[in-house]
């Protein structure tokens, strides 16, 4: 592609730019190379602008920045005042507006961007629409994985798979759209056919996160003015803040009779041996029954969801109530087989109002004793600690403290740290393997035992390095050496 067709409504100064050829964009120094410009971002732990020499000696001739830079008279320097909003825009370009092509639906909100992704998917797929993912777990389209490494990935890579999906078959694309993916610029460009608001909660205050609780509230609406359409959780009580940004129509969903998709009943349901939600809903002013394969009053407004977009689609009511029924999403409310009389779910709780919910949606159906096991990450945000151990001294039977991510921290520290806000019953067993075994070896008939906190991860990170951890082994081994005794 040529350079002046990529850096089309890029706001920049320069010298000497001409129609040469692009063949590639990085933001790496190691991916620098011949006919590959060179865009220098600015990170929490690295500034590009010190590795222009390094991408020069590899190739690059053509390098974005925002700051001076000394290299040679052959480099042609764009200087422009954001790099990663100029990446954002570059990328767009570079891989032909894929955004333009499919109905992108973009997803914030402190909780439910995953599960709301996936019952998007299935409910599209099951009328007809492809529809890739991007997200926490992943990014995949079809029988395509793509890797990720943030929930929302670089501009770069973001408008690199939703090309891959546009090109592959797919009419629709669910995003998380994070609120440090958005203050990052990584949406930058992309045209939303939907944005859904979820609710809003503090979290991700902290080092290398958001200062307060404000700056993450105003991120999280920023996604708003991108969208052709928003859809809004009127439950939520910021829900009236968003909606005052938004300048498309709006979509409204909850369980106020004023709302769009108005939840008006629900009830416990089991779909073979997963644990699943009945509910009604008014939805365009007709009442009618629908169950989703997950447990919990908030997958029933999790699905209202999928039912407003694929209702403002115009998919057929039979075949998007048909996905309902199959949506599957790993970590999240997964319930594990154990062929015991126990049950086990692996869910991504990580912080105090997520690990109350999925405890509160375990109670809901029959038991004997709430077991919650959990850690909390080393080295930030070091609030949720307080809350975790609040909310299973006060909610669970008894709780099993152990590691989650300890990091370079002391996991024993964060463990007793943890303890301190605990008052139920507690053990600390801080290596979570040993942990999980410790569980499966101690369940009684009925219980519901919560492994809180990695949900669809399969590492743990220890010391900088990403160990590989699968939570699902581990209980599978702790079932064995249960029944060995």
């Amino acid at each position: 592609m040529k350079l002046n067709e990529i850096l089309k409504d890029l706001n920049y100064t320069s010298a000497g730019i001409t129609d040469t050829d692009i063949k590639d964009i990085a933001y790496d120094s190691r991916k620098a190379g011949e006919d590959i410009i060179f865009v220098c971002l600015e990170g929490a732990f690295a500034d590009g602008h010190k590795y222009v020499q390094s991408a020069y000696d590899k190739g690059s001739r053509v390098f974005v920045c925002s700051k001076d830079v000394d290299l040679p008279e052959d480099a042609v320097i764009i200087r422009t005042e954001n790099t990663r909003s100029a990446l954002a825009k570059m990328s767009c370009n570079f891989f032909r507006n894929p955004s333009k092509e499919i109905a992108v639906i973009g997803i914030t909100g402190t909780k439910g961007k995953t599960t709301v992704a996936h019952i998007v998917k299935f409910a599209l797929e099951k009328a007809g629409v492809m529809c890739g993912i991007i997200g926490t777990v992943g990014a995949f389209y079809g029988d395509t994985v793509l890797p990720t490494v943030n929930t929302t990935p670089e501009s770069y890579e973001l408008q690199k798979m939703l090309r891959l999906m546009a090109d592959g078959g797919c009419k629709a694309a669910a995003i998380e759209v994070s609120s440090l993916g958005l203050k990052a610029h990584r949406v930058e460009g992309t045209e939303f056919a939907y944005g859904v608001f979820t609710n809003l909660y503090p979290d991700h205050i902290g080092t290398n996160e958001h200062d307060s609780f404000e700056e993450y509230a105003y991120w999280k609406t920023q996604l708003f003015p991108m969208c052709r359409k928003a859809v809004i959780n009127t439950d939520d009580p910021f829900a009236e803040r968003v909606i005052d940004i938004c300048t498309c129509p709006v979509i409204t969903y909850g369980s106020d009779s004023k709302a769009d998709y108005c939840l008006t009943s629900m009830r416990k349901e089991k779909l073979g041996n997963r644990l699943a939600m009945g509910f009604e809903a008014v939805c365009g002013g007709k009442e009618e029954g629908y169950r989703v394969a997950l447990p919990g009053d908030v997958n029933a407004y999790n699905s209202l969801v999928a039912i407003a977009i694929a209702e403002d689609m115009s998919l057929k009511k039979e075949d998007y109530k048909k996905g309902l029924e199959t949506v599957f999403v790993k970590g999240r409310g997964e319930i594990v087989e154990t062929n015991d009389d126990f049950t086990v779910i692996i869910d991504y709780a990580h912080n105090g109002v997520s690990l109350r919910s999925i405890i509160e949606t375990a109670q809901s159906y029959e038991h004997n004793r709430i077991i919650s096991l959990f850690g909390s990450v080393g080295g930030r945000t070091e609030c949720r600690r307080e809350e975790l151990g609040t909310v299973s001294g006060e909610m669970s039977d008894f709780t099993i403290i152990t590691s989650d991510d300890p990091d370079s921290e002391d996991p024993m520290k964060i463990c007793e740290e943890i303890a301190s806000y605990c008052k139920g019953g507690y053990v600390i067993i801080p290596d979570r393997a040993e942990a999980i075994h410790y569980a499966m070896k101690e369940a009684k008939s009925g219980d519901i035992i919560i492994l809180a906190g990695k949900g669809h991860e399969n590492y743990m990170k220890i010391n900088g390095q990403k160990i590989p951890f699968n939570e699902r082994e581990e209980v599978i081994k702790g079932l064995e050496m249960r029944k060995e005794g």
